[in-house]
């Protein structure tokens, strides 16, 4: 039951968060370049960027689908952080360094520099395909919990959500969407923690949960096994989800444009450092909650759980019938908090890439940042229409639209190995390498919107899908490069 206290906590939420957000980029009325809006001046504290860069990462489909990973199995997709460290380490020394001293304002403007202009646009277009639908998916997922507990419509639902991000986004462009990004961190951060509090203290402290998890089996978290075909596997999720990290830290507008609002490198790669740490504590707390509701409703049998709830329902039935008031509202506005995160972060970069790749503005006018500005809202509200259109799906778009972002990713990280290490190579291989990743991905995982079967089934698991595409980039493109400079 959501009532008149939990309603006051969740508008005080809506409203501080707005207020944050046009506070600090108060400044920004006195900045008439883009470079302030999307960089602020390249002096934003690392610390926190740091945070940002965590509260971009970590969705509210990670508030709620964690949980219910371990209470339907276990601990094990853990085991991502060791592919985490892995993937900070390279980019560190591989990706931030070259970013920083390119003097860019966009990811993909260095393949126009080491390609061509359409290498560069093709990269953009990849990059803005995946987004979009990702923000999608990021809005209507906690749209679909936050519909149930608020008793509204989806659609209501995905706007309450989506208008706020987009107004402070608007605004205060890059110092807005960092500086409430830190809001929101921890609002998400103590709700989980608070739900810890709550399930533990129900079955009797902390130590007697644990315990109990640990019996049950929901506390495993290594598997030593080297099968790449099973995903919860040191090989999988320690080695080939590196790679996957690697795409993401690296090559993701979202987090090269916070590399680039640092002061330094070295400030640069702390708030990189910062960020994983803060992901591997965000992911073990919320696998500890659901391990905590596994003992909560299986174990001590604290309450009823009625048997039309399922795995993904289990958070968001304890969320309405067993928190006290107010500490409803305060979940709900964590839930709120990491959907406006991924929200106005996902707009500000396709901003950036708009303007500066797909356009290749001047950047340096005026006319640049007003236009900055209306992309700004244009794809917050194609990002409220995926949301929307995903809606209307019943939920049959999910796979789809997680089938199609993964295409992107792998053959992305391709392109900058390419760029780094390959020298000076023809456009056209480039492009046509790129391809050749993609479709590579149809061999192990099919075309299912299309009900197309893959060839290699069940032979990989999910993460190893970037590394097979951009493994396949890398050395279509260098094969058909030098067929092509020979004849």
């Amino acid at each position: 039951m959501f009532t008149l206290l939990d309603w006051i906590v969740l508008v005080a939420f809506f409203v501080f968060s707005l207020l944050v957000g046009l506070w600090v980029s108060r400044p920004s009325r006195e900045n008439k370049n883009f470079k302030d809006y999307m960089f602020g001046g390249g002096k934003i504290p690392w610390v926190a960027v740091g945070i940002s860069l965590i509260a971009t990462s970590v969705s509210a489909t990670t508030f709620l689908g964690a949980p219910a990973d371990v209470y339907g199995a276990d601990m094990r997709f853990l085991m991502f952080q060791i592919g985490g460290f892995l993937s900070i380490v390279v980019v560190g020394i591989v990706f931030i360094p070259r970013f920083r001293k390119a003097n860019i304002q966009s990811a993909y403007e260095l393949f126009e520099r080491s390609f061509s202009p359409s290498v560069r646009r093709l990269a953009a277009i990849f990059y803005c395909l995946h987004l979009l639908l990702r923000t999608g998916i990021l809005l209507y997922a906690p749209a679909l919990v936050i519909s149930k507990i608020l008793d509204c419509n989806l659609y209501v639902a995905i706007l309450i959500t989506a208008v706020l991000a987009i107004i402070y986004t608007w605004f205060g462009g890059i110092k807005a969407v960092i500086w409430t990004d830190v809001l929101q961190f921890f609002v998400f951060f103590f709700g989980g923690v608070l739900v810890l509090y709550l399930v533990a203290k129900s079955c009797g402290g902390l130590a007697v949960m644990a315990d109990l998890a640990s019996q049950a089996g929901k506390t495993k978290w290594f598997d030593p096994s080297l099968s790449p075909a099973l995903d919860r596997t040191l090989i999988s999720a320690g080695f080939a989800y590196a790679v996957l990290e690697i795409a993401i830290r690296g090559c993701d507008q979202q987090f090269v444009q916070r590399y680039l609002s640092c002061k330094s490198p070295k400030a640069a790669n702390a708030s990189s450092i910062l960020s994983m740490v803060l992901g591997a504590v965000i992911s073990i707390l919320f696998y500890w909650v659901g391990a905590a509701l596994f003992v909560f409703y299986k174990v001590k049998n604290v309450a009823p759980l009625p048997d039309s709830v399922g795995q993904n329902e289990v958070f968001p039935h304890f969320i309405v019938n067993a928190l006290p008031q107010g500490i409803t509202g305060l979940i709900v506005a964590a839930i709120c908090a990491a959907a406006m995160s991924s929200l106005s972060s996902a707009i500000n970069s396709l901003s950036n890439t708009t303007e500066n790749d797909l356009l290749l503005a001047d950047t340096s006018s005026e006319k640049s940042l007003r236009r900055a500005k209306v992309w700004t809202v244009l794809w917050g509200l194609l990002g409220i229409g995926g949301a929307f259109f995903a809606a209307a799906q019943q939920g049959s778009l999910l796979k789809s639209a997680l089938f199609f972002t993964g295409l992107f990713t792998g053959p992305l990280l391709g392109m900058f190995i390419l760029a780094f290490f390959a020298g000076k190579m023809l456009p056209k291989t480039v492009i046509a390498g790129v391809f050749c990743g993609m479709f590579s991905l149809f061999l192990f995982q099919g075309i299912k919107p299309l009900g197309i079967d893959p060839l290699f089934e069940n032979v990989l698991s999910w993460p190893w899908m970037p590394l097979i595409s951009m493994s396949a980039t890398v050395v279509s493109a260098l094969v058909l490069n030098f067929i092509f400079k020979e004849s």
